[in-house]
């Protein structure tokens, strides 16, 4: 097999990342793609940062094992963590992790207030610090951990009545006064849908998932990567669960409306 016609390796601490690898196959749809979710030790957000970053690596290297040409860590608290030490360890390699939207949510006109949900190693974490140091001149940044947000997520409940009461719990002291909602964990824009309800259509809300999936696709030209076939691509689900439960879960996600 040619270099250009090997899969895309798209990684995540569970099923969340399949929000970022739908955004990847929207922008190369005839691209073959890995998705390896694990979620047998879901949550990362809640590890210490050498664990997650021994994780990390170890299921990066596995994808790599099994052909693929590029790695998305589609997984902010993942790439937090271990995208650096991965750029050290493959300097060759197309990589992309994935950070908070949070540069268009602040470049809003008239100063907005931004609350950015994420789990809590990404909030305490020195790359999220960094990130809204670069732009809390031109919003007030307000960061909300979401600790139990993305285990609904992992157990299929994107819509119920007890995630909509979570949710409800968790934004109602922030909803008076915020103008933009970020989404900084990838398991969350798959119950977007239900923040809006509660956070009202007045409240714009980002995700970095689209960014991620259009900076992989430069980086792939960059090396002359992309391949050159027209047919449809292939996406083939594996988790560290290894139960056919999680894998239909994954295809039921990644087919959402």
């Amino acid at each position: 097999m040619e270099d250009k016609d090997r899969p895309i390796g798209v990684f995540d601490s569970g099923v969340g990342g399949i929000s970022v690898l739908r955004e990847l196959y929207k922008i190369m749809p005839n691209e073959d793609y890995i998705y390896f979710g694990d979620s047998i030790n879901a949550p990362y957000g809640t590890k210490p940062v050498e664990e997650i970053r021994r994780l990390t690596i170890a299921n990066v290297k596995a994808l790599l094992g099994q052909g693929a040409k590029g790695i998305v860590v589609a997984c902010n608290t993942a790439t937090a963590a271990a995208v650096r030490r991965l750029r050290e360890m493959y300097p060759k390699l197309p990589l992309v992790g994935i950070e908070p939207a949070l540069k268009p949510a602040a470049l809003q006109p008239g100063h907005p207030r931004v609350l950015v949900m994420a789990t809590p190693m990404t909030i305490q974490g020195d790359k999220y610090k960094n990130l809204m140091a670069r732009y809390e001149d031109k919003a007030d940044i307000i960061g909300l951990p979401c600790p139990g947000l993305m285990e609904f997520v992992e157990s299929g409940n994107t819509d119920g009545d007890d995630l909509k009461a979570f949710l409800f719990e968790l934004l109602s002291p922030y909803l008076r006064d915020i103008d933009a909602i970020v989404l900084g964990c990838t398991h969350y824009p798959f119950v977007r849908t239900v923040i809006t309800q509660i956070a009202g259509e007045r409240v714009r809300i980002y995700d970095g998932g689209n960014g991620t999936a259009r900076e992989m696709r430069r980086r792939l030209a960059q090396a002359g990567l992309c391949t050159l076939r027209t047919r449809p691509g292939n996406v083939v689900f594996k988790n560290s669960m290894e139960t056919e439960e999680e894998i239909e879960l994954s295809r039921t996600l990644f087919q959402k409306k």
